[in-house]
């Protein structure tokens, strides 16, 4: 992966590509990122006239500091391709693409960039992708994946669809979707890439979402998709460094430079014992507080 500065994503939010009113609401929205839906958002028979509806909403929207990011169908369907032809002239930032199993699905839409880019004399690489990991052959091809283009920034977990691939039971603890999720966390983790975790369904269960949200932090992931506005505080503060972990981090990290200079490695901290993993670790969080303040003051 590049040195491109990524969006926080702590709040991916869904929004059909068919509705011009739901996306104009979404662009005043505090998500971080906007994915303008052509795949499981749209019917059948509304998919040419979503194309439109993107494409206009990409032109015409002012989405302040929010990722635009367009869903597009099935890379091995017909479909997929009108979607990138006719969206990719409004320059959105980049572009989800579902169901991947291989490399060759991110390579084939990463060529087609490559070409207009060029094409149009735009900045190479400028439009980023984010792969969605939703079934078994997926997962078990994420280190082909998570190398496969440098403009791939981010893995997203897909639970419904990799439950369906294995012939999982859902359940609220989501157990049947742990090794999955762990494993698009490592991948993401060795390869420099952002974890994202799956959409939670119940849309009347705050307290479902919370614990959702911070069993995801714990396993690794940085952000959230979502599937309605209602979820969106709730994944960006749980995503979020708060200010106790921030500055708890820093007078860790303070305490560190102080034993640095004296010569020290290892050593105590209020109790515990720290070296560098612990450290490296204050350093991503410090890190991340800093891009998502960055992020909400340009």
């Amino acid at each position: 992966m590049n040195d491109i500065p990524q969006s926080p994503r702590r709040s991916m939010l869904y929004v059909p590509g068919d509705s011009l009113r739901k996306i104009t609401k979404a662009s005043t929205l505090p998500a971080d990122t906007i994915i303008l839906d052509l795949e499981d958002g749209v019917a059948l028979s509304q998919k040419e006239a979503a194309r439109a509806t993107v494409r206009q909403a990409l032109r015409e929207l002012d989405f302040g500091t929010r990722e635009r990011l367009v869903r597009i169908n099935n890379i091995n369907e017909a479909l997929a391709q009108s979607d990138l032809t006719l969206t990719l002239e409004a320059q959105p930032d980049g572009y989800v693409i579902p169901k991947v199993e291989s490399a060759e699905d991110l390579l084939a839409v990463s060529h087609f960039l490559d070409e207009q880019e060029k094409l149009q004399g735009w900045t190479l690489e400028r439009i980023r992708l984010v792969a969605m990991i939703e079934t078994a052959r997926g997962v078990m091809n994420l280190r082909e994946i998570a190398q496969a283009t440098p403009r791939l920034d981010a893995l997203v977990f897909g639970a419904e669809d990799y439950a369906a691939s294995v012939g999982a039971v859902r359940t609220r603890e989501n157990w049947e979707t742990f090794y999955a999720r762990s494993a698009v966390v490592t991948a993401a983790g060795a390869y420099n890439l952002q974890a994202i975790d799956l959409v939670f369904v119940g849309l009347d269960d705050q307290p479902g979402l919370e614990a959702e949200c911070i069993s995801g932090r714990q396993l690794g992931f940085i952000g959230k998709t979502l599937i309605h506005p209602g979820q969106i505080e709730t994944a960006n503060r749980i995503f979020a460094p708060d200010p106790k972990e921030v500055d708890q981090a820093q007078r860790l990290l303070a305490a560190f430079a102080t034993h640095q200079q004296a010569g020290a490695g290892a050593f105590a901290y209020e109790g515990k014992m720290v070296d560098m993993p612990v450290i490296r670790t204050a350093q991503r969080l410090l890190a991340r507080a800093e891009a998502i303040t960055k992020e909400h003051n340009e």
